[in-house]
């Protein structure tokens, strides 16, 4: 398994620019929060307790968040936490209106994405590596870690080597970098 320093340094050598960052911050847990949605229509009742996709899916993402890093798996938690608290009831209105929460915010979540590219000049890293989708949501958190100030060795070591595999993928201009994905 790679480490969270080399997963989040080839997410951060797609995500260097600053607007692009800002739509990821919204467009992440848009996409996040969506997929909770049809995922809690997915429920078993176990012996009182109600057991949904929704709910494993996070737990096991949780689980990998710890075992890359304890304190941004905690914060993970308590993101996930909240926002399968909030997903539950859309998840369990009636179908058009369950169904139409998770399409406007998966599709708004990416339109943000793929938009904060366009000022990347770079396109998204999950079109070199499916996983960074699962890489994504801990960047987040790590990059608020990072400007609270905690974590600085690791910030260090994840910029630095996410600008040396940006140049030594030669990022090019906007229109060759997209026309090659």
């Amino acid at each position: 398994m790679k480490t969270l320093e080399d997963q989040m340094s080839f997410y951060a050598a797609y995500h260097q620019d600053a607007r692009n960052k800002a739509t990821h911050f919204v467009g992440v847990p848009l996409i996040v929060f969506s997929l909770m949605i049809p995922l809690g229509w997915l429920r078993i009742d176990a012996g009182g307790f109600t057991l949904t996709a929704a709910l494993v899916v996070a737990s096991v993402l949780f689980l990998y968040y710890l075992v890359l890093d304890v304190p941004l798996g905690l914060a993970m938690g308590v993101v996930f936490g909240l926002m399968l608290w909030v997903t539950d009831p859309l998840s369990q209105a009636a179908l058009g209106v369950s169904l139409s929460w998770f399409l406007v915010l998966f599709v708004g979540g990416w339109a943000l994405q793929l938009w904060g590219h366009v000022f990347e000049g770079r396109k998204p890293a999950l079109v070199d590596n499916l996983f960074q989708i699962f890489v994504a949501p801990i960047f987040l958190a790590a990059e608020v870690f990072f400007a609270l100030g905690y974590k600085p060795a690791l910030h260090e070591a994840v910029q630095r080597r996410a600008l040396q595999m940006r140049a030594d993928a030669g990022v090019g201009n906007l229109r060759g970098d997209l026309k090659s994905a």
